[in-house]
């Protein structure tokens, strides 16, 4: 008697889940593709709804081949049966279960956009593809409507038809500072500058990394000449220090950095716009990690060469492992894909295929390892902030409360902060202030631990566990 295929539940459907999910449905896995989004393709492939009526949607996106045939590859695995694709399901919590025998996990989800419906999905193996989420530095001014993320301009631009408004400067550091001026410009918004911290010369200390990804290179090109031919100020060593409005955004100041990451004085300048996008690097979203166990090099999941956790039958991919791009989230993915599916199935993966992708994420990892060293925030970013800037938003708590829970009640670590000021015991559990509170308190930021990767109505948490409900 033939015996039902084992399960994978992939949880998130971009660049890495999507590849996971194709690798491991080919190779005799049943696969359960899990995603928050309504559908397929993560913040990389995000398009705007069919009933906006985008006749070239394909015109806010580089690599729209490569989303083409991930989705058309994705919709055929659907319709035979081999993948199962659950979008608008947020996953809050995963957890092993079955102390005697192979162990299964149990995905907890919950549907819609209310999110208190609650799923559950059973499955023999885990590979968490949970991406990543923009780092948020604060300065004065910067809760002002109009300041929008980097990454938040892109999302209205590319899920919704829309500009955050009519004339904007894009600030902070970062390889997405790009593709959303640009974007941004495309779109018919007069962006008055393009404020990078980073110094494009320091990329020339990293001639291996950018030799082994020519595309990249010629990729990084095509967004300066789009910058002239938009006429977008470039202004390199040069941070965001204040942004200024009474009910809204309606100007910014910014000013050049020294070798050291300070601002200079004197170089301050202030430009008129209504929208200020501002990004400082991503983080990777590691919760669903944290509660299953899996061990952590840094702020990232630690994974093997089969893209394997040290929890068995659970695997990670993309962003989760660290921040570098679709081309490594892709490369991660189907690695992770085959492996979960050699493991869960008895089989070997073929070794040239393998080699290919190893070779590709080898690449990509140094690549990006060039990138965070060169975009990182400036090192003296925490002088700009004064104490009566907000940090933390959901709780408002100030710079001057975290500066006085170090200095004169002696805390020591974030943690610690939190528990005095409250910074970080919101709506975002901390994922929005965390790294400033660490910056301004001279800490490491280090991983939070939280036992849930949503907040979760409290009827669900009841229902949790309930045989009946099972």
């Amino acid at each position: 008697m033939a015996t039902e295929r084992p399960h994978l539940a992939v949880i998130g459907a971009g660049p890495a889940g999507l590849a996971a999910s194709l690798a491991a449905a080919a190779h005799g896995v049943r696969v359960t593709l899990i995603d928050s989004a309504a559908g397929a393709g993560g913040q990389f492939y995000r398009r705007p709804p069919a009933g906006l009526g985008a006749r070239h949607p394909e015109a806010l996106h580089h690599r729209w081949r490569t989303w083409r045939r991930l989705g058309d590859a994705l919709a055929a695995r659907v319709d035979a049966g081999t993948i199962t694709h659950l979008a608008d399901h947020h996953v809050w919590c995963v957890e092993p279960v079955g102390p005697v025998g192979p162990v299964e996990f149990v995905v907890h989800a919950l549907l819609g956009p209310l999110q208190e419906e609650p799923v559950t999905v059973r499955a023999d193996a885990v590979l968490l593809a949970t991406g990543g989420y923009e780092k948020v530095l604060p300065f004065p001014g910067w809760t002002l409507p109009g300041v929008v993320t980097a990454g938040g301009a892109q999302a209205m631009l590319k899920g919704g038809l829309v500009v955050p408004g009519q004339r904007a400067v894009v600030a902070g550091t970062g390889p997405l500072l790009l593709p959303v001026a640009t974007g941004l410009a495309a779109a018919g918004v007069e962006v008055a500058a393009l404020v990078e911290s980073a110094d494009p010369k320091a990329f020339l200390r990293w001639p291996l990394a950018l030799a082994a990804q020519p595309g990249k290179v010629a990729e990084g090109v095509r967004y300066g000449a789009q910058l002239l031919r938009h006429r977008v100020k470039l202004l390199p060593r040069h941070t965001v220090v204040a942004a200024h409005g009474e009910q809204r955004l309606d100007a910014v100041t910014v000013a050049a950095l020294d070798t050291h990451g300070r601002v200079g004085p004197g170089t301050e300048r202030r430009i008129a716009c209504d929208t200020l996008a501002v990004g400082h690097g991503m983080l990777a979203h590691i919760d669903l990690a944290e509660s299953l166990g899996c061990g952590i090099d840094g702020l990232n999941v630690a994974v093997d060469e089969e893209q394997r956790t040290d929890v068995p039958g659970v695997w990670a991919a993309g962003e989760t492992t660290g921040i570098g791009g679709a081309a490594l989230s892709l490369a991660e993915g189907h690695i992770a894909g085959r492996s979960a599916a050699a493991r869960l199935t008895g089989t070997r993966p073929d070794p040239h295929t393998w080699a290919r992708a190893a070779r590709s994420r080898r690449r990509a990892r140094e690549f990006f390892a060039a990138l965070d060293t060169v975009y990182a925030p400036p090192a003296h970013w925490t002088e700009q902030v004064t104490d009566d800037t907000v940090v933390c938003r959901c709780e408002e708590v100030t710079a001057g409360a975290v500066r006085n829970a170090v200095d004169e009640l002696g805390a020591g670590d974030v943690r610690t902060v939190k528990l005095l000021t409250r910074a970080g015991m919101g709506w975002c559990q901390g994922r929005m202030c965390e790294p400033a509170v660490a910056g301004l308190t001279g800490c490491e930021q280090t991983p939070a631990r939280r036992l849930l990767a949503r907040p979760v109505p409290l009827g669900v948490l009841a229902r949790t566990g309930d045989p009946e409900n099972d």
